[in-house]
């Protein structure tokens, strides 16, 4: 004797191996022995076999008219068997009664199931909304399956080229749109951003990279509202006969920070730190101040950048040389000989920057040799050796504290585009740059003074900040005053550009209320002391500033792939890192080499580019050998 049955939601029939009062032990026709509930069975037959049951039921109701069913179908609940003695004849064959039941289960828009082998029909309104829903549903997915179809034959439908952004950045996966594209990477084996590209939504590489990061970051586009600049209320000192330079790359047009130096009768040196002072004019909950904080750092990346500021703000307070421009001062006395400091002080005033020099027109002539040679002669050496000679003096105090000196020795490269930053045709240029050339040195360790020595009197006059701090390796933001052991100094909080980076300009607030109140400016600095906002600023600004920097990488590795192929690099050295991963000598990439040997840190090898992934950004290289080998 057999069974028909339901389980899991599907129809089955089986070889009755036993019975009990509750349930049955049933064989499948592979063998499988299961233990079915008795309610969960709909009727025993003696023929056909169970397969050939299930298979004469399955294409016997699918000729079932349901339309007709439902209207034979009494109105109230019903049973599956007592409609099939009505529409069959009074005995039913057993394939006749499992097809009923297969037709009725797969109708819920028609009959809608109150249990096994049990239903009632849909009301005539809600089978309307039904089978108008169904029918909808049967449109969307032929659209859908259109669409599939197309981008499989190497078209882009408008609707999804159209919708090309979104399905990128934040798709809604219930989408017809979405699905259709799902469905077709799915078919062709690629992934949705190779997909769309290679049907044309964005021109070339390039764009999708960009559109990607600003329709994230920037959806309103990367626009300043008409805001003014709001004077500054308050008589500031011009800070007269001081020889104020700043050193800059030529791309910069944030002048944030510029140095002077005087030599003092008893040999000592008085260095003054000039850092611009937006602080003055962009106070905390103003209209300048919530555009500054909803993009928290300027975003940089070759030939272009989407500033902090807009451009009035920059326009009035960066340290553009001929004309008076606000600036906190930090002026220091120290032996250039030790590093000693003896005293410090910090000012509010108006600074007269005389010229803003370039590092691509004087590294190659400032070098240390030049430096430390008091007779040799170059540009402005009166002004740099002084600089450089206490410079020196308090890197090797950090080192000292650090327990090793600092390593600068590697290349860095700027870039360079000679045209349209958006078109990948346009000529790149990669210039090399020594991390550890003077110039960058000497001004890298007046900010480091200046960041340490402010974050110093914030902690002395109990103003909260937004400290860096490094300790067991970990580097984190906070508003502790904690060591960075990986500088070498007590605390670290940055201040020196707060036309390009938020946390500097909420420090320079703090500061400024440091100088105006000292004491008493715990109770009057716009961030009191566990002000829950700054902790908000920190955990915000850590999100963006990576955000800023991967994406800075990303568009400086595109940039390097375009090199390579626009300088037909097709064979170059590069050092190993570990393992397979490679620097490139000529050119600030990092790549793994397949296939190649175990090799030292450092080994120098030669490898051949086999080709470049733009929209991946990877290079694919094979092994050659070693240098020199």
């Amino acid at each position: 004797m057999y069974v028909f049955y339901e389980e899991d939601g599907s129809f089955k029939a089986g070889n009755i191996l036993s019975e009990a009062d509750a349930s049955l032990q049933v064989e499948s026709e592979s063998g499988k022995r299961s233990k079915i509930k008795r309610a969960n069975t709909l009727f025993t037959f003696a023929e056909p076999a169970p397969a050939a049951l299930l298979a004469e039921a399955a294409a016997a109701a699918e000729e079932l008219d349901l339309q007709f069913l439902w209207e034979c179908a009494p109105q109230e609940e019903f049973d599956a068997a007592a409609l099939a003695a009505d529409y069959y004849g009074q005995a039913p064959s057993p394939v006749e009664r499992a097809a009923l039941v297969m037709r009725l289960h797969s109708a819920p828009a028609y009959f809608h199931r109150r249990g096994t082998g049990r239903y009632r029909p849909a009301p005539p309104d809600i089978l309307e909304a039904a089978l108008a829903a169904l029918e909808k549903k049967r449109k969307q997915a032929e659209q859908q399956e259109h669409w599939v179809e197309e981008m499989a034959s190497g078209r882009l439908p408008t609707e999804i080229a159209q919708a090309a952004e979104s399905l990128l950045i934040r798709p809604d996966k219930n989408s017809m749109p979405w699905k259709a594209l799902d469905a077709a990477c799915a078919r062709l084996q690629k992934s949705p951003e190779r997909l769309l590209l290679d049907l044309g939504a964005w021109p070339h590489a390039l764009a999708l990279h960009k559109r990607r990061f600003l329709s994230a970051y920037f959806p309103r586009g990367t626009g300043f509202p008409e805001l003014p600049v709001p004077p500054i209320e308050r008589d500031l000192p011009l800070a007269a006969d001081l020889e104020i330079y700043s050193v800059d790359d030529i791309t910069t047009t944030e002048i944030d920070d510029a140095l002077s130096v005087a030599t003092l009768p008893d040999g000592k040196v008085r260095v003054g730190i000039h850092v611009a002072a937006p602080g003055l004019a962009v106070t905390r909950g103003g209209e300048l101040d919530k555009v500054a904080r909803a993009r928290l750092s300027t975003m940089y990346m070759p030939g272009e950048k989407i500033p902090m500021q807009p451009d009035n703000v920059i326009e009035a307070f960066s340290l553009d040389a001929g004309r008076e421009v606000p600036a906190v001062s930090l002026y220091v006395t120290a032996d250039p000989a030790t590093g000693e400091i003896a005293e410090s002080e910090t000012r509010l005033e108006r600074v007269i920057v005389r010229e803003n020099l370039r590092h691509n027109m004087l590294d190659a002539q400032v070098t240390e040799q030049a430096l430390n040679d008091p007779d040799a002669q170059f540009p402005y050496c009166h002004w740099l050796r002084p600089l450089w000679r206490l410079a020196s003096a308090l890197s090797a105090q950090r080192d000292l504290v650090r327990g090793k000196p600092e390593n600068n020795t590697r290349v860095e490269y700027s870039f360079y585009l000679d045209g349209d930053p958006n078109d990948p045709d346009t000529p790149v240029r990669l210039v090399p740059r020594q991390r550890n050339a003077p110039l960058d040195r000497m001004v890298a360790e007046y900010m480091i003074l200046a960041n340490n020595l402010w974050g110093g009197l914030l902690q002395q006059h109990g103003v909260p900040g937004i400290y860096r701090s490094q300790q067991a390796g970990r580097v984190r933001m906070s508003t502790q005053a904690l060591p960075h052991e990986a500088i070498g100094v007590p605390q670290y909080a940055w201040h020196t550009s707060p036309l390009r980076r938020y946390v500097d300009l909420v420090n320079q607030w703090q500061l400024i209320a440091a100088v105006d109140h000292g004491v008493s400016a715990r109770l009057v600095a716009p961030f009191k002391p566990r002000d829950a906002d700054l902790f908000a600023i920190i955990g915000a600004f850590d999100s963006q500033y990576a955000a800023w920097g991967e994406f800075q990488n990303n568009m400086e590795r595109y940039w390097c792939l375009r090199w390579l192929q626009q300088q037909s690099v097709s064979r170059t050295v590069a050092h190993v890192l570990r393992d397979d991963l490679v620097r490139f000598a000529n050119a600030p990439l990092v790549t793994r080499v397949g296939g190649m040997p175990e090799l030292e840190r450092g080994v120098a090898v030669e490898i051949d580019i086999l080709g470049v992934d733009e929209l991946a950004l990877e290079v694919e290289c094979r092994f050659v050998g070693v240098v020199g080998a």
